[in-house]
């Protein structure tokens, strides 16, 4: 299976860009925003740094000021990367992520997860595009939560990955469920994967590349948690900017349930994540 990337495009800001702009506007009249977990900020955070989990962002957007510019920064710049995409998915205007993360701002050298560099989604995909783009990215996650699982050296992130894999496969059979109800002539999921799916999806980047061009990021346990949020985010994304897109109540019901469970993801992920940093 081959996936593509589906979030809003954002610009990055390297650690002295950051700078220079914070610098050059008064306190107050900008957010930055700490998407790490509130362990990760008690270690260590940028001084007048809101902090605001990534797996509690989209409940908390109230919090923010849509008239201000943001700026998002994690532990390496993959978490943080996705949660300014979100941001401008919801509406947020200048919105903008700290490439390299706390690490770059401590002068430190980082690798964090790359931009596979395709084409983001147009916003004018019809429903039935959707449901299809979505059941590619859900493959593209079993396959990548299947893959680290098996690599794993701590025991809970191995199980909570399988655990995930498993849940992204229940995904695959709700979305499928709800594509039949819009193309009657498709009955068959194994014929359906094979055509509508693949076809659409090509030109995308497969698991297997998205690993390797991500190995650097994901050498730590903490690194795979990493990766792994930014991912689930990316679907949190898109399961929340095109739920309106779907005209039937069931459609719109089923699109706004992933969403609630890929939040549910980050939110387990963030407590693994959590437990690394505090050194359990």
């Amino acid at each position: 299976m081959r996936w593509k990337q589906f979030l809003t495009p954002v610009s990055s800001m390297k650690a002295e860009e950051a700078k220079s702009f914070m610098s050059g506007e008064q306190e107050g009249n900008y957010t930055l925003l700490d998407v790490r977990q509130p362990t990760e900020y008690e270690n260590s955070r940028i001084p007048g740094a809101k902090l605001i989990p990534l797996p509690q962002l989209t409940d908390r957007l109230g919090e923010l000021d849509r008239d201000k510019p943001v700026l998002t920064y994690c532990a390496v710049g993959g978490r943080s990367r996705a949660a300014a995409q979100l941001l401008a998915g919801q509406g947020f205007q200048e919105v903008y992520n700290l490439k390299g993360g706390i690490a770059a701002w401590n002068g430190l050298t980082v690798a964090g997860p790359i931009d596979m560099g395709m084409a983001p989604l147009s916003g004018d995909e019809t429903p039935v595009e959707i449901i299809v783009l979505a059941y590619g990215m859900e493959e593209g996650l079993r396959e990548f939560y299947s893959t680290m699982a098996e690599s794993a050296d701590d025991p809970k992130v191995a199980s909570l990955l399988t655990k995930l894999a498993e849940i992204e496969e229940s995904h695959k059979q709700k979305l499928f469920k709800l594509y039949i109800t819009l193309d009657r002539g498709v009955s068959n999921q194994e014929t359906f994967e094979l055509s509508t799916v693949y076809e659409m999806m090509e030109g995308g980047f497969s698991t297997e590349t998205f690993l390797e061009k991500n190995r650097h990021a994901m050498e730590t346990t903490s690194g795979v948690l990493n990766v792994a949020m930014m991912l689930e985010a990316q679907g949190l994304d898109l399961y929340l900017r095109y739920s309106h897109k779907v005209n039937d109540e069931r459609g719109k019901s089923i699109f706004n349930a992933l969403a609630e469970e890929e939040k549910a993801h980050l939110v387990l992920l963030g407590d693994l994540l959590g437990q690394q940093s505090n050194g359990k």
